[in-house]
């Protein structure tokens, strides 16, 4: 497998990719105060104050290939690229104080002819076990094939953005 390269991340030993889902049930009930499994096998997990979808939260950035794309609106709010710059770094110095770092690459659409490489890096064990059902998993040769990914999707939920940025 080639070594990930996502921008001002810091892998170093901290790295746990393509964990299988019952390795990421046992990292979640290991590392997750208030994890547990329920009676019918589900995984449990406490994400904090906020609980559930945040659809007012959800910002996309204002940019030549999105500017005539998106329905901007209460639901898809504006964020300028020197905002999401500022967001990315502070969640990159957070992910870079995670004393684990949980990385799966999978594929979204399954017709291969249609399919892009889905990268998603983040801190907790519960979201890399999310993002493992949402994306097609690879198989073992997929996995040593997959090189770069066509989009990659950095994590840092714990950590808040910066509020007075726009």
């Amino acid at each position: 497998m080639s070594p990930i390269q996502t921008e001002g991340i810091e892998f170093a030993d901290k790295l746990r990719r393509n964990l299988s889902p019952s390795q990421l049930y046992e990292d979640a009930l290991r590392y997750e105060p208030g994890t547990a499994i329920s009676s019918t096998g589900a995984l449990i997990a406490t994400s904090g104050k906020k609980t559930g979808r945040s659809p007012r939260d959800k910002r996309v950035v204002e940019e030549a290939s999105t500017v005539d794309d998106v329905w901007w609106g209460p639901v898809n709010k504006k964020l300028s690229e020197e905002s999401f710059s500022v967001n990315y770094e502070r969640a990159v110095n957070y992910l870079n104080t995670r004393e684990r770092l949980y990385v799966f690459d999978g594929y979204a659409g399954w017709d291969p002819k249609y399919r892009i490489k889905v990268r998603v890096v983040c801190a907790r064990a519960y979201h890399a076990l999310f993002m493992n059902n949402m994306l097609i998993r690879p198989t073992q040769e997929e996995l040593e094939n997959f090189g770069e990914p066509d989009f990659t999707i950095v994590n840092a939920g714990q950590f808040p953005a910066n509020r007075f940025t726009s």
